[in-house]
């Protein structure tokens, strides 16, 4: 599930799975951190979920996907468009 939070200059883009879904550590990955792999990793949350948020310039398009553990790549259902590079949301 993707949130996305926006205000003047800046959106704020939770990534959010749930708990169940998650096998191990997964990160978000894309465009707003370099696709570096562990900067931005999902933390368990009390609500059931997993999750992380970014902040990104409004107006920017975002691709990311999710890497689970052994090199697992996934995208998100929820976002706005998937491609075959991965997921796209419109910040």
């Amino acid at each position: 599930m993707l949130k996305k939070s926006r205000a003047a200059s800046a959106t704020r883009l939770t990534f959010a799975l749930p708990a169940t879904a998650v096998d191990g550590p997964v990160s978000v990955v894309g465009t707003f951190n370099d696709w570096t792999p562990g900067t931005h990793v999902l933390r368990r949350r009390s609500n059931g979920t997993s999750s992380v948020t970014v902040t990104v310039p409004t107006g920017t398009v975002v691709q990311f996907r999710y890497l689970g553990e052994h090199g697992r790549w996934f995208d998100d259902e929820t976002a706005d468009e998937i491609t075959p590079e991965g997921s796209l949301v419109h910040a």
